[in-house]
């Protein structure tokens, strides 16, 4: 049989994929119709569970080079991590590309974060680092994201997307305010995926040969140039292309324009930093540059499209609980929740064995006792595989040693549900607002206003007064600006409700077909 025969499952031979079986050219067909019935029932399984954030997405295989330090310091210092020693080493790595709150098919010109999910195959197994394209969140605790994703989702009466649940979410949650600056801003519609800044956005920690820690922050820094629209750019680019950021990274790296990211981290020696004015744990702070500058560590280029979308971008499963050796949690309160969410989200929407799958396999060896579970590929590599337990004196598997010495962080106090301590809610919403370029700050207002107008007046008032606090003239600017702005549809889309009565005055009619 020739290599590019249309077989069934099975290995067998279609000789025909027009026709099902039947009795007569009109049929009924019969139930021994295997071809078909394998064909349907696969189609009718082709979709896994849509992931409930990070929908829509690209991806794209790719390699990352270390510098072999940090700064101008020998990286071994701080983290004995074996991807990051050798200068020119290179690590294979796969990324994914999303956008938030959105469905699988949505528009990429929607106004939401976007996924930078990076996974490292290094040679002491996968690293993944998974963040946005912004370097804070709406949230400092994991207890409140299903409540937050619920609210920023469609109503589950109307199936629509309500700017009044986003902001009322938003507005009874201080801690946000400097996010929904942020995405309020341009800075809420990346250009594309290759124009964009990425962020692990939770805190870290790296571990050196000695056992000794540090905090860490990751940054992604595009060497493409970072670029950004305003909702207007957005509306027009959507009307003509609702795909065209996964176009634009698709046709790049086909083109040969392998786009390129150089990593930074920020440091920050472990402890509560009294000194400062916010908690170094706190997700929706950013670390201050001129206290703890960008320090490059390695450059990550892009350099492969996937061969199949669903087979890499769709099945591929990150995790913020997926590091090696010489990398280490933080006691951030959203890392800590999504260590456990993230992989659990995974074995749900793929399946117990999602780690079998190539795409998101380690490329060394695997070794484990876990048997069994849905869509089980192998077994995973075992000296005897009749035991598969530890301990045990009959040949199955053993403990690694243990290499550099153990991190052991000392940890007391009294098991609370509490806040954190240092919280100032919008003064770093401020400074970046001051540092937004004129039309920055135009567009932001505008959108804030366009959206706000459509809320309850009690959640207007709420968010002015958030403003006011951030920056005096970002405040007053609001104010005046909700005075004098009609009500309107959801997440800075000015003429939504417009859009419902003009495609029915618009439209044509005619008769029935």
């Amino acid at each position: 049989m020739e290599e590019n025969t249309l077989t069934n499952r099975q290995g067998h031979p279609i000789t025909n994929n027009q026709q099902i079986r039947s009795v007569g050219k009109r049929g009924p067909a019969t139930l021994e119709n295997y071809d078909f019935i394998e064909k349907i029932s696969h189609f009718d399984r082709e979709r896994i569970p849509e992931r409930v954030v990070h929908a829509r997405g690209a991806g794209a295989h790719g390699y990352f080079e270390a510098y072999g330090t940090v700064g101008d310091k020998s990286i071994a210092d701080y983290t004995r991590a074996k991807l990051f020693q050798k200068k020119g080493k290179k690590t294979p790595v796969f990324v994914r590309f999303s956008s938030v709150i959105h469905g699988g098919h949505s528009p990429e010109t929607l106004r939401d974060p976007r996924g930078f999910a990076v996974k490292f195959y290094t040679e002491e197994g996968n690293w993944d680092l998974v963040g946005n394209n912004l370097k804070i969140f709406f949230i400092r605790d994991a207890m409140k994201f299903p409540d937050m994703i619920h609210a920023f989702k469609p109503d589950p009466v109307t199936n629509i997307q309500d700017a009044e649940r986003f902001f009322d979410f938003c507005a009874a949650s201080p801690e946000s305010f400097h996010m929904v600056t942020l995405i309020y801003s341009p800075w809420g519609i990346p250009a594309n995926y290759r124009m964009m800044q990425g962020s692990g956005v939770n805190t870290y920690k790296w571990v050196n040969e000695a056992g000794k820690a540090v905090l860490i922050k990751y940054h992604w820094e595009p060497k493409q140039g970072i670029r950004n629209l305003t909702q207007q750019q957005a509306q027009d680019i959507q009307g003509k292309n609702f795909n065209h950021a996964t176009q634009d990274l698709f046709d790049a790296i086909e083109e040969g324009d392998y786009p390129e990211w150089e990593l930074f981290v920020q440091m920050m020696e472990d402890g509560e930093h009294p000194e400062l004015d916010f908690d170094p744990l706190d997700d929706t702070k950013l670390w201050p540059e001129d206290k703890f500058p960008w320090l490059a560590v390695g450059k990550m280029t892009l350099n492969k499209n996937p061969d199949d979308y669903f087979t890499e971008v769709e099945q591929v499963a990150f995790g913020t609980g997926v590091l090696v050796d010489g990398l280490d949690f933080s006691d951030d309160k959203m890392l800590q929740g999504r260590t456990f969410s993230y992989s659990d989200t995974q074995r749900y929407r793929v399946g117990a064995n999602y780690l079998q799958l190539p795409i998101n396999a380690p490329k060394k060896q695997v070794a484990t006792n876990q048997r069994g579970g849905q869509m089980q590929l192998k077994v995973d590599g075992h000296e005897n595989p009749h035991i598969n337990y530890e301990p045990s004196l009959l040949g199955g598997l053993k403990e690694a040693k243990q290499t550099g010495k153990e991190y052991t962080p000392f940890i007391e106090g009294n098991l609370v549900r509490a806040p954190l301590d240092r919280i100032n809610d919008t003064k770093q919403a401020g400074e970046s607002y001051r540092k937004f370029e004129k039309w920055e700050q135009d567009d932001l207002i505008l959108n804030l206003t366009t959206d706000l107008a459509k809320c309850a007046p009690a959640i207007q008032e709420t968010m002015i007064r958030y403003a006011e606090q951030a920056d005096e003239e970002y405040g007053r600017r609001l104010r005046e600006n909700l005075q004098h702005t009609k009500s309107t549809g959801p997440l800075g889309n000015a003429d939504s409700d417009e859009a419902v009565e003009q495609a029915i005055n618009e439209s044509q009619e005619t008769d029935r077909l």
